[in-house]
């Protein structure tokens, strides 16, 4: 599904990754861990091909960082759902248009859109809402949106990217919950987080950002 070989990357002044190595499987459950600055959305960003490496490659979904073409960008992210941690909900469209837009890109029929709307939105426990506007909507709810979105294309490979961050604990659970179903249902998931109380209650690979390497590890559960 997912493989980073010996990829380097910097900014202009800032190094990042020197030789960072990771495979995650297909229906993979996965945790990127690290302090602040180690490059946790960096490394998102090289998956879906926002940013490539220096050096090395990056391989997802039968995509190739070397090879790939920019005409087939939105075809490789079309295989990848993705969360961040402030939603990215557009605020002049209700929350059936943030996800329809979606499919509407890609000429779907109207039909089929519904449908497919409706269906993800009861997926999260919030079709109730479909017609309501983001900013009548709590944190949590942003969030359960937002991986409604990034799960309408049924993608085989789930971005999370500290999606948790702004939430309360009670919520921050929620979240884990739901993506660990969705998880759970054959979809592989990279989540980003610095919670290490997450990490310990949910069994999964861990690969720790440091020193420009990704450290494999294993968090002792609770």
């Amino acid at each position: 599904m997912l493989t980073f070989s010996n990829v380097a990357f910097s900014y202009p002044v800032q190094p990042v990754f020197s030789d960072v190595n990771l495979s995650i499987e297909n229906g993979e459950l996965c945790f990127l861990i690290g302090r602040s600055g180690a490059g946790k959305s960096t490394l998102l960003q090289l998956i879906y091909m926002n940013i490539f490496p220096d050096s090395g490659e990056v391989t997802v979904a039968g995509f190739n960082s070397r090879t790939i073409k920019p005409r087939n960008l939105p075809y490789l992210r079309r295989k990848l759902g993705i969360i961040f941690q402030d939603f990215k909900l557009l605020r002049d469209r209700n929350i059936y248009e943030n996800i329809s837009f979606i499919l509407e890109s890609t000429n779907t029929p109207k039909k089929e859109i519904k449908k497919r709307v409706n269906d993800v939105l009861n997926d999260v426990g919030l079709f109730h809402r479909r017609f309501s506007m983001p900013d009548e909507l709590s944190g949590g709810e942003k969030q359960r949106i937002a991986i409604a979105r990034a799960t309408i294309n049924d993608p085989a490979l789930i971005l999370a990217d500290e999606p948790t961050g702004n939430l309360d604990p009670e919520t921050a659970n929620d979240i884990v919950e739901l993506l660990t179903k969705i998880n759970q249902r054959g979809t592989a998931v990279l989540f980003a987080t610095h919670n290490y109380d997450i990490i310990k209650r949910t069994p999964a690979k861990i690969y720790k950002l440091e020193d420009g390497k990704a450290l494999k590890g294993v968090v002792k559960q609770k």
